[in-house]
């Protein structure tokens, strides 16, 4: 059985023709021109799945579609998506099929990032796990009996905007304290360029002193792998602000198995050792056992084969 996965952002449409059993058979991506207007980028969809199926014999069962804002229950309409400029409540899934003749369902990216990982990554061993994506913000999706939990409206999995501290530093959340004004990836690199700065005798500040923009997590990180111990210091803390989202997540949804993925958590050891011991320490008891932190390794890959998953279930 083939599906199109189709992951679609701000910048780039990706897009996949996924087999159900042996994963990708072919990719592509292409600019998504989404200054143009929000019809020129249902046109580029277009383009990318007759690309996609260009001198392929395949007969995809649909497409699925992963895409950032709040999708609804009916996994056609969008509210509002960020870095998607004009888009308001937009019925994604019929204007697709207008163009392409396929059937389509929608998807939150983050929550297909999470079946994809359900389906063809580490999650496959897990009935239930909470993935929490750490790249340029903070996303999620919660895997529950095997399924998407999605909520009463299909919004559930907003994880980066848990709040841990209303006196803390702003992000893209409503108030100060959201999670992702801790472990987004230009909020960390901030926290960290503000720390730097008042290190001066540090390698990071020579590196950086005359571009702190330049500063990105895999710099601290690579920083720590040399044995940097401010650089050390700083993923110290940021894990141990993760540790304490994984102890609302956990205590909330009663869902013991983490699943981490995205840029910022290619810290590796010096970012989730640190999460793991403060969620360890802060947990009730009766929630200790079975608490388990994974990486996943598909990387930007498990939002496109999730994407071929929701089809596969929702259109087949």
């Amino acid at each position: 059985m083939i599906s199109i996965g189709i992951d679609l952002g701000g910048t780039n449409i990706k897009a996949a023709l996924v087999d159900r059993k042996k994963g990708f058979i072919n990719t592509l991506s292409i600019p998504t021109h989404a200054d143009v207007g929000k019809e020129h980028v249902f046109d580029r969809i277009a383009i990318a799945v007759s690309e996609l199926l260009e001198d392929s014999d395949a007969k995809p069962v649909g497409i699925g579609m992963g895409l950032p804002g709040m999708v609804g229950l009916d996994r056609q309409t969008v509210k509002n998506p960020p870095n998607l400029p004009g888009w308001k409540v937009e019925n994604v899934a019929h204007k697709v099929k207008s163009r392409t003749g396929l059937n389509c369902v929608i998807e939150n990216d983050a929550n297909l990032a999470a079946l994809g990982s359900a389906r063809f990554g580490v999650g496959k061993d897990e009935d239930s796990f909470i993935l929490v994506t750490l790249g340029t913000g903070v996303g999620g999706g919660i895997i529950f009996n095997n399924k998407i939990y999605r909520g009463t409206t299909g919004m559930a999995g907003e994880l980066g905007h848990v709040i841990i501290n209303y006196h803390g530093p702003l992000s893209n959340s409503n108030t100060r304290g959201g999670v992702e004004a801790y472990l987004g990836q230009r909020f960390l690199s901030r926290f960290a360029a503000d720390t730097i700065r008042q290190n001066t005798d540090n390698p990071l500040y020579e590196k950086f002193r005359n571009d702190f923009d330049k500063l990105e997590p895999v710099d601290l990180y690579k920083a720590a792998k040399d044995g940097n111990e401010l650089a050390i210091d700083i993923l110290r803390q940021s894990g141990e602000k993760l540790g304490y989202a994984l102890v609302n997540y956990i205590h909330i949804l009663d869902i013991k198995k983490i699943i981490v993925s995205g840029g910022v958590a290619k810290a590796g050891k010096f970012l989730l050792d640190p999460a793991y011991e403060t969620a360890y320490k802060y947990l009730m008891p009766p929630f200790r056992d079975g608490f388990e932190i994974k990486s996943e390794t598909l990387g930007n890959d498990a939002a496109l084969l999730g994407a071929a998953s929701l089809a596969f279930e929702e259109l087949s």
